[in-house]
């Protein structure tokens, strides 16, 4: 009897043992992500991305790990969400203005023009997703709207965009005008044309070439250390910083929905837990490479750098409330992303917009000290 018990309790270690042992190896193989992404290897946000999920693999125990694939490596950048989509890769990395021809709110949510037409910036638009209902909004936008199998995360805040690097100066609008302008896709487009200037969109990797053989005689990429690494200071010499076309601007992962329901829910929650720490991250790769940047460009390859004309700003607004009113009265869930994101304008621009002025007000007194 004991010699049987004994057998028996030996088997049960023996298994319990062997469930443990392909635990552990499963643990240590990890379920691997490839996550296609709209940058460039040489981007800072490929930096990024990388780092998120080195970040996910240690917080994970390498349960999850996440291989980041270059603009083009599988699928075209406009193609990715339908990648994500279909299972043709698990993950993906890109704006969700560039689904905009799926549906025209999809531009709303990772940059709305000029802050939604109402003053929303960087950190007011953040604001937005996580406290005023835009990402129950985000979800029902791929869940219902659109009806992609994503799960979608947050996780580069990367605005703003500058207006961008110019064959010869401009002063005006009017000077504007006289140009073909590489633009991001969607209704940002549409805001150019409505203010009559010649704008068409391109993917990243595309920009430069077309630079080259004069297709385009202004663009607009990303930010200083972007548009460094993607190498628009050989064609042009001419850089606006302000602009505001992408005033905010964020990057999102899309996550397979079959992919994201086979990891655990602790695992789930890991990702979005180091959503939030590229979030915070990328906000001090962008106030510290981009100034680097800048000074790079300015002092090495002798470029100038330009205020935005004054006129372009009341102009871009007044065409952004054009093309923002015409979307809102054709489609319902267009008009309720919109809404939301002037309703919490509401209260927290008039606030946020002093709060700004304060650090203006300090960086100019502390630059006229010099």
């Amino acid at each position: 009897m004991k010699s049987s018990m004994l057998k028996s309790l030996s088997l049960a270690l023996g298994l319990g043992a062997a469930v443990a042992l392909a635990a552990t190896q499963a643990a240590a193989q990890g379920q691997k992500l490839r996550m296609q992404t709209a940058v460039p290897s040489a981007s800072i946000y490929f930096e990024l991305l990388k780092k998120y999920g080195e970040r996910v693999d240690k917080m994970s125990g390498g349960r999850v790990k996440i291989e980041v694939l270059p603009d083009g490596a599988v699928v075209p950048a406009f193609e990715i969400l339908d990648a994500v989509d279909k299972g043709i890769v698990e993950a993906g990395y890109a704006w969700t203005h560039y689904w905009s021809g799926k549906h025209p709110a999809a531009g709303l949510f990772s940059n709305p023009m000029a802050g939604a037409g109402v003053g929303l910036d960087q950190l007011s638009h953040v604001a937005w997703l996580f406290e005023g209902g835009g990402y129950a909004l985000l979800r029902r936008f791929y869940g219902d709207i659109i009806k992609v199998n994503v799960e979608p995360l947050m996780v580069q805040p990367m605005g703003p965009d500058p207006l961008g690097w110019f064959k010869s100066p401009i002063a005006s609008v009017a000077d504007f005008k006289k140009l073909k302008y590489r633009s991001p896709p969607g209704i940002t487009g549409e805001i150019f044309k409505e203010m009559g200037i010649a704008a068409t969109a391109l993917p990243g990797g595309e920009i430069v070439p077309a630079a080259q053989r004069g297709v385009i005689d202004a663009a607009e990429w990303i930010g200083p250390a972007d548009d460094l690494n993607l190498g628009l200071h050989t064609v042009w010499k001419n850089y606006y910083l302000q602009g505001l076309h992408q005033s905010t601007d964020i990057g999102e992962v899309l996550i397979n929905k079959a992919a994201w329901a086979k990891l655990p829910a602790d695992v789930q929650e890991i990702m979005r837990t180091a959503a939030m720490a590229s979030m915070a991250e990328t906000y001090t790769y962008n106030v510290y490479r981009n100034a680097v940047a800048v000074k790079k460009l300015r002092d090495e390859f002798k470029v100038t750098i330009h205020d935005t004309p004054k006129d372009f700003f009341p102009e871009f607004v007044r065409a952004t409330n054009v093309v923002l009113t015409k979307y809102a009265a054709k489609d319902a869930f267009f008009k309720e992303v919109l809404e939301s994101q002037r309703s919490f304008a509401k209260t927290v621009v008039p606030y946020w917009t002093k709060i700004l002025d304060l650090y203006s007000n300090l960086g100019n007194a502390a630059l006229q000290q010099k």
